[in-house]
């Protein structure tokens, strides 16, 4: 059986998904009066530029079950089943919008929820296509990722929490006292909810702990793979892409990639961190 792969453009993956063969569904940025698609139409930069100038902080939104059934079609015009993986449903109705399409194409469909977001995602369509393209069935790629979902890690920092305030997830005093004080906050995914992991003070403190971090996780594994994430400044991730680097630990990095939009408009600019799983 030809299996296809189809995710959303939360899974960050750019131009390696149309090399890979792999369908994109795009979310949608609601900015300035106008609604574009996520990476398509809107990128990280043109949102921190729009803000900075005065604009409103934008607002996101899943695709339509119509988006998906578009894109199932192209998908099934040249194989025999989809893999659908998508970012968590605790942070999007995007799998949602997923699961209402597929049932347009009875038995042909299966929509997996990632329980993460961009790299994470993008690590799990990654695995997905290498085990596919070395003969894997369904089942034995369903089982793979079920296996990464359940034991992976993740951490990200962010440069400011005025767009968090802003979203109305911390209070006003509280992000003007963490501004004040210099504290950044360490974040995570559990169950695919973003949760504090953490918070130090100053960017040295939070590198160090998120380097600590992944050196516990990562403690007697033979092989890890790691995936990178930021936005506006990649010079930020260097320096923890370096600490990592020299850690000594069995790391193979697989991506470093730019978070697009729909992320950006949650974390602002300057978030950076990482997903890594092990074979």
């Amino acid at each position: 059986m030809r299996v296809a792969l189809v995710t959303d453009s939360t899974s960050d993956l750019q131009t390696r998904a149309q090399e890979m063969g792999v369908e994109v569904v795009p979310l949608y940025v609601n900015f300035q009066l106008k609604v574009f698609k996520d990476w398509l139409e809107i990128k990280p930069a043109d949102i921190f530029r729009g803000v900075s100038a005065g604009a409103a902080l934008p607002s996101s939104s899943q695709p339509s079950p119509a988006d998906f059934k578009e894109a199932y079609g192209r998908a099934l015009q040249k194989a025999d089943h989809v893999l659908s993986i998508h970012i968590s449903s605790k942070l999007s109705g995007t799998v949602q919008s997923a699961m209402l399409a597929a049932q347009d194409f009875p038995g042909r469909i299966t929509v997996f929820d990632s329980l993460a977001a961009s790299m994470g995602i993008g690590m799990m369509v990654e695995r997905a296509h290498e085990m596919l393209t070395q003969g894997a069935d369904l089942n034995q790629v369903l089982v793979e990722l079920e296996r990464i979902r359940a034991d992976h890690i993740v951490r990200f920092t962010l440069a400011t929490l005025e767009y968090l305030k802003k979203n109305g997830r911390i209070g006003g005093a509280q992000a003007f006292l963490g501004s004040l004080l210099g504290i950044k906050p360490i974040l995570t995914l559990k169950e695919g909810r973003v949760e504090a992991a953490g918070r130090a003070r100053g960017e040295k403190k939070a590198l160090a702990e998120m380097v600590e971090a992944f050196k516990t996780w990562a403690k007697g594994r033979q092989k890890i793979r790691i995936y990178y994430l930021y936005n506006a400044d990649p010079q930020a991730v260097e320096v923890f892409r370096r600490e990592i680097a020299a850690s000594g630990l069995p790391v193979e990095v697989r991506a470093t990639s730019e978070v697009g939009g729909v992320i950006s408009t949650h974390t602002g600019p300057g978030v950076y961190g990482f997903y890594a799983y092990s074979l």
